[in-house]
């Protein structure tokens, strides 16, 4: 089966939190994504709500409980007390553990697995109590995944960044793939599930795909909502789809 594509809509809540305004509406786009096809809707969540706000999260978990209950909600996020508060509150349907500062602009690098272990193994055990599966952002370094995996998470997701950043060169693009490629490698033969995102737009999906076929989820913000200002956001996720291979 192909990934599974979740719209993550921090890029529009953030076009939206320029003006004290309610539109773009982060809801509603978020149904017409779903409506379209998407399998599921993304949010971060950050302490400053510069982009989605806490008080999107129980209007988005109403929208996939009553319109599209086959859906699933993830919430991602550097799990501090207030954040597994939030997530606890809202219940997804997975969690994406990301080791960010506050202050960073994005998500841009993986935990260390191995020295990370301590904290997050109460962390990711306290989720799963309450039903929630758990992911953990990932660098490409398939050394990692047993490591990973001992924390009892159920999947790993790939940080495409550098994949992405390559767009224009398709050596390094390739070099990038094969590592990616790699690090799902090792932690499918450890048990894990893989999820993928960062970067990922139309025309480095199909490869992306290809070497991963057990590939279980592509998260996709920026590169998505970009994408729409142009087809909108209905064609946008069927052209996206498509390049999942679905």
């Amino acid at each position: 089966m192909p990934a599974k594509l979740s719209v993550n809509l921090n890029a529009i809540a953030m076009l939206r939190n320029r003006r004290d305004l309610p539109w773009p509406s982060v809801t509603g786009l978020g149904r017409i994504a779903l409506a379209a096809g998407a399998h599921g809707l993304t949010v971060h969540p950050r302490p400053d709500e510069r982009h989605t706000r806490h008080s999107d999260l129980p209007e988005i978990r109403a929208l996939i409980d009553d319109e599209f209950p086959r859906a699933e909600f993830n919430i991602e996020g550097y799990p501090s007390e207030d954040f597994l508060a939030l997530v606890e509150k809202h219940q997804p349907e997975q969690v994406t553990l990301v080791p960010d500062d506050p202050a960073q602009a994005t998500s841009d690098h993986g935990w260390n697995f191995v020295a990370d272990a301590a904290f997050l193994t109460p962390i990711v055990k306290r989720l799963k109590k309450t039903g929630i599966r758990v992911s953990l952002f990932s660098d490409s370094d398939p050394a990692g995944a047993k490591a990973a995996r001992d924390t009892g998470a159920d999947r790993i997701e790939l940080y495409t960044g550098p994949y992405g950043s390559y767009h224009s060169d398709s050596e390094k693009a390739a070099k990038e793939l094969e590592r990616l490629g790699k690090t799902a490698d090792a932690a499918l033969a450890a048990g894990l599930q893989v999820n993928a995102g960062h970067d990922l737009v139309v025309n480095n999906l199909p490869a992306l795909a290809k070497r991963i076929p057990a590939l279980a989820e592509v998260s996709i913000g920026h590169g998505l909502t970009a994408d729409a200002l142009e087809y909108g956001m209905a064609g946008t996720v069927k052209r996206f789809l498509k390049a999942c291979g679905w």
